[in-house]
């Protein structure tokens, strides 16, 4: 079996293994397993599931080490059918390129180095870190880099989708959950009093009916809405969450603190509004002229791929917002990330991998 079906066959066997954010345990444990499995040295699992491992430099003590890392969790709730399905050029399922394929790529890094017989100049350490879906908040990611911190050559964070784009900015996210609370009542008898949903349902009309900047690009979304106990009860409980995104930090503060001035006038007697930030996500950039972009757009040209530079909510956000250096690179195409059609294409795949190899040997020139 060449080296491509292997990395094939190990995303689907990755993305079988259920990982909502905050329960990705059973597939770290299968990760740490297949590290183990591929001679790795210093294997481990910290309290929160991220797995490391590390390949042995050729000059690990005078070098800088780099990290190459993707994250283990995905979406989709526990109980989703994950159901698969391979068809020649594709690979349909939930979660399979985002980001399975992206774990799987950490031990397919390892087996292409040994096929070629590439020694590195330092060390490598491999990183399957968890929460960076949803309210995970990039938890895995923090973990990371209060191991590791200024350490690092560069961090390289890896995704199952995306082949062609480099991510050298990361997008500033801010989250909240906004609950409202009443006291309730009976649909009949108490009619007129305060209903938690009424109230926030009004709240998120004049929340997304606000405007917000076109440049630097902005974005408000409420991605999730619940609350009240049966058709015929006054609410007395209720909330949503939203999510903020913007190109500039100073921008998206701005944006915040209306939603927040906005929010407060929802309150009135008989009515409480609680607003509390749920998730945040720095803003940062590396330069376009900065030897790891660069090397990283040249990886591409060199594999037949015009590379285009991004910016994205990816695990590179926190070192990028620290100053360090950080890219996030794809391995294929396909679409459908985070719907149950999700699928990748298999093609892509070889000079996805590529672009990889050649960016890690390079990332110490």
């Amino acid at each position: 079996m060449n080296l491509l079906d292997r990395l094939l066959d190990l995303a689907v066997a990755i993305q079988q293994i259920p990982a909502p954010t905050f329960y990705e345990g059973r597939r770290a444990g299968f990760v740490r397993s297949r590290f183990e499995a591929d001679g790795l040295q210093d294997v481990s699992l910290d309290q929160d599931n991220n797995v490391f491992a590390r390949l042995a430099g050729v000059g690990a003590s005078a070098g800088a080490p780099l990290v190459v890392s993707a994250h283990l969790d995905t979406v989709f709730p526990s109980g989703t059918d994950l159901s698969l399905h391979r068809d020649p050029g594709r690979v349909t399922g939930p979660g399979i390129g985002d980001n399975a394929l992206g774990v799987a790529a950490l031990s397919g890094l390892v087996w292409a180095l040994e096929e070629r017989r590439l020694r590195l100049p330092a060390d490598l350490w491999l990183v399957a870190n968890v929460g960076e879906e949803g309210l995970g908040d990039l938890r895995g990611m923090k973990a990371v880099l209060e191991r590791f911190e200024e350490a690092p050559r560069a961090y390289l964070v890896l995704e199952g989708l995306a082949l062609g784009q480099v991510y050298h900015r990361g997008l500033g996210v801010r989250r909240y959950r906004i609950s409202v609370h009443t006291s309730g009542g009976h649909s009949w008898i108490d009619y007129g009093q305060p209903s938690a949903v009424h109230e926030l349902t009004g709240l998120a009309a004049r929340l997304t009916g606000m405007k917000v900047p076109s440049k630097p690009r902005t974005t408000l979304n409420v991605g999730k809405i619940s609350g009240g106990t049966s058709v015929n009860t006054i609410a007395a409980e209720a909330e949503l969450e939203l999510d903020l995104r913007s190109e500039n930090w100073e921008t998206l503060e701005d944006v915040a603190k209306q939603v927040e001035q906005i929010s407060s006038l929802a309150i009135k007697p008989g009515v409480e509004v609680v607003v509390r930030v749920i998730g945040e996500r720095p803003a940062g950039e590396l330069p376009e002229e900065h030897a790891l972009v660069q090397t990283a757009m040249a990886c591409l040209r060199e594999v037949g791929l015009e590379p285009r530079l991004n910016i994205g909510s990816t695990d590179a956000n926190l070192p990028l917002s620290r100053g360090l250096p950080a890219v996030t690179v794809g391995l294929t195409t396909g679409s459908g990330a985070h719907t149950v059609h999700e699928y990748i294409q298999t093609e892509p795949l070889a000079k996805g991998l590529e672009q990889v190899v050649r960016l890690v040997r390079r990332a110490w020139d």
